[in-house]
């Protein structure tokens, strides 16, 4: 039945909210207090676009430009609308803000009234109008707006192609517009539901159709979609802010859901076979600011939970049951084959991502790896040529020490491969290949999701290398493959720790000092974990070696100081237990990370947290999500500026 005035269906919950029951309403501690929302909040990976729709009797552009406003703070670099307009489909777009897109719209009439729109940030094509959405079909019959990424979508292409298709921009997502136009006989819902059955990855999709120009067909897998229930008028929105100023009442659509919006009503729909879906209403008790942090306190602690889907979204066609494709980076195979020497260039964050990269590449490809400070690196005249890889890594592309270190080491012949999160940046113009980290846009100056998926960039570019150069069995690296395909849904279980984090940060938050300490990789972990803690909640905070305990930092072990000690390395277990006694023994306060099953640690430890058990080079993604909670739970303790840490920028665009 559609929801129309007089047809729906509330069911209220004790506290007076409503929910679907097919989404769990827990009672959970959040940032300190108690908080009753929806599960499809802890799903909330918002994905890297905005998507909007509106079908009602008002004018259907103004309300779509204001409804992508209100996700301006997701990023983006481009922006589009599409509208009925007299039997046709009226299309704007344009890169850059959404500033230039309402300049366009003077040409467009404002008496449609359903429409869809949508800001991008990129994945398949540089940032430029004909990449923006919405994109359209040959005869322009059709108009789709798309979230995520369609992993086959270049099989598609082709044959497509061949079938005498004409595609004007880079995305994967021309591809859905193109589909359904193949398919379609006079319905769209049929036609969108052969798309469905075709097309591989992740989405959140809403099409529009000249033929039937009173309705919108949207679907979503991996990637959230909201419809809005309002008076005679219905609404469409990939997150919740972008709805709130005309509707509470919304419908959450689940994986393999399909909403079909007319102006009688709201239909939901099993994509799959069209079959009903009872639908109970959820009706949103947030005010338009925690809205968009999906009902969290802080943007910080939204992207931590955001990292099972960033991460999803990064090995997503890269690693397979095989091993690990990266056929995307343009450089010759036979340079990867001869390469003596690997450089890995970067800053902050990024630079411990680096160093995670060294182990993991000198383990696996047998290649010897340097990790600079990208500051440094530029002004020490290094040691690079033609046989050198060099890697540079940063989340926005614009890091100005790495971008001028990037320059020095193309001026000296080497091949420069970068691991960023922006497409279109500079550094991801200027470098002779790209390796795209899929975390969406990151609002929190401390990164969390844009390191993680760094360090999957570095394992899947280690595993390629390794293959490239023969350096591991394929038995090897199909098992390290594997692993990192688990390691999504384990990050989900480290995050379900958040109680027992919250309670250490309480003991830590009076102190002024904090030590982290590991060996082996978990070395370059306590430095990423030290770093957060400080950054945040001005807490000095130090990383060691291990093994450097005793070579001068003791002197600064006291009663009850607190150590954070890393152990996930099996290899070295033996030597870290040492070293946490040593530090016992002049009574510290020692909070251990270890793998699940381990009982020795816990002789040793006020407390232990643990992450599930992988391979060696994984362990860093998993130890580290704890260390972020730590910090924030502690800033938070502290009454600090999470999102926004005194003297920091999130981006440094200069030197």
């Amino acid at each position: 039945m559609p929801f129309g005035r007089q047809h729906f269906r509330e069911k209220k919950h004790e506290s007076g909210g409503f929910f679907a029951p097919i989404f769990r309403v827990e009672l959970f501690l959040v940032k300190g207090r108690h908080s009753i929302r929806p599960m499809i909040e802890e799903r909330r990976n918002h994905p890297m676009c905005g998507i909007v729709g509106y079908i009602g009797g008002k004018a259907a552009a103004p309300i779509l430009v204001e409804g992508l406003k209100k996700l301006e703070y997701r990023g983006y670099d481009s922006a589009g609308v599409a509208v009925m307009e007299a039997g046709k489909i009226e299309v704007r777009k344009a890169k850059g803000k959404l500033a230039v897109l309402e300049g366009r719209l003077s040409y467009c009439s404002f008496g449609a009234q359903t429409g869809i729109g949508h800001t991008r940030w990129a994945t398949h094509g540089k940032p430029a109008d004909e990449n923006a959405h919405p994109h359209q079909d040959c005869r322009g019959d059709f108009a789709v707006v798309h979230n995520g990424i369609i992993e086959n979508f270049q099989t598609l292409k082709e044959d497509l192609i061949a079938q005498g298709h004409a595609f004007t921009s880079e995305t994967d997502t021309e591809v859905l517009a193109h589909l359904v136009e193949n398919f379609y006989q006079g319905d769209l819902e049929a036609a969108v539901r052969k798309v469905v059955s075709v097309i591989e990855g992740s989405y959140a999709m809403a099409f529009l159709c000249r033929h039937e120009p009173e309705k919108i067909v949207a679907v979503r897998k991996d990637s959230p979609l909201v419809v809005g229930l309002g008076d005679g008028e219905y609404f469409l929105a990939s997150d919740i802010p972008a709805i709130l100023a005309h509707t509470r009442r919304t419908f959450i659509l689940d994986d393999g859901e399909m909403a079909v919006l007319t102006p009688q009503g709201a239909v939901i729909k099993t994509a799959a076979a069209g079959e009903l879906v009872d639908k109970a209403v959820f009706e949103v008790n947030w005010d338009a600011v925690a809205a968009e942090k999906g009902g969290y306190d802080h943007f910080m602690i939204k992207e931590i939970y955001e990292q099972p889907k960033a991460l999803r979204d990064t090995i997503l066609g890269r690693v397979n049951g095989d091993g690990v494709n990266l056929s995307e980076i343009k450089i010759d195979l036979e340079l990867l084959k001869k390469t003596n020497k690997v450089t890995i260039v970067a800053c902050g964050t990024a630079y411990h991502a680096g160093l995670v990269g060294k182990y993991v590449i000198e383990d696996l490809a047998r290649v010897p790896v340097e990790v600079d400070i990208a500051s440094e690196f530029r002004y020490r005249d290094p040691i690079v040529d033609e046989n050198t890889l060099v890697i540079v890594v940063s989340q926005s592309g614009e890091t100005a020490d790495t971008l001028a270190a990037m320059r020095e080491a193309r001026s000296k012949g080497a091949k420069v491969l970068a691991v960023t999160n922006v497409v279109g940046s500079t550094i991801s113009r200027e470098a002779d290949s790209v390796l795209y980290t899929w975390a969406g846009p990151e609002i929190a100056v401390a990164s969390t999701k844009a390191y993680t998926t760094q360090l999957a960039a570095m394992n899947c570019i280690a595993l390629a290398l390794a293959q490239v150069r023969g350096t591991q069995s394929a038995e090897t690296i199909k098992a390290i493959a594997d692993a990192i395909r688990e390691i999504p849904a384990q990050v989900e279980k480290v995050l379900a720790q958040a109680e027992t984090v919250k309670a250490i940060s309480e003991q830590i938050k009076t102190w002024d000092d904090v030590f982290f300490i590991g060996r082996s990789v978990d070395y370059a972990v306590a430095l990423e974990g030290s770093l957060k803690l400080k950054e945040i909640s001005y807490i000095h905070a130090e990383a060691y070696a291990a093994g450097e305990l005793k070579h001068g930092t003791l002197a600064l072990i006291t009663d009850n100081i607190p150590v954070i000690a890393l152990a996930t390395q099996e290899q070295v277990f033996d030597k870290t237990i040492s070293n946490i006694q040593e530090v016992k023994a002049r009574d510290a306060f020692v909070i251990a990370v270890a793998q699940e099953g381990n009982r020795e640690i816990a002789k040793f430890a006020e407390y232990v947290l643990t992450i599930p058990r992988t391979h060696p080079a994984l362990a860093p993604i998993l130890a580290v999500v704890p260390l972020q909670m730590l910090s924030y739970y502690t800033a938070v303790a502290r009454e600090c500026d999470v999102d926004k840490p005194r003297n920091l920028a999130k981006s440094v665009t200069v030197e």
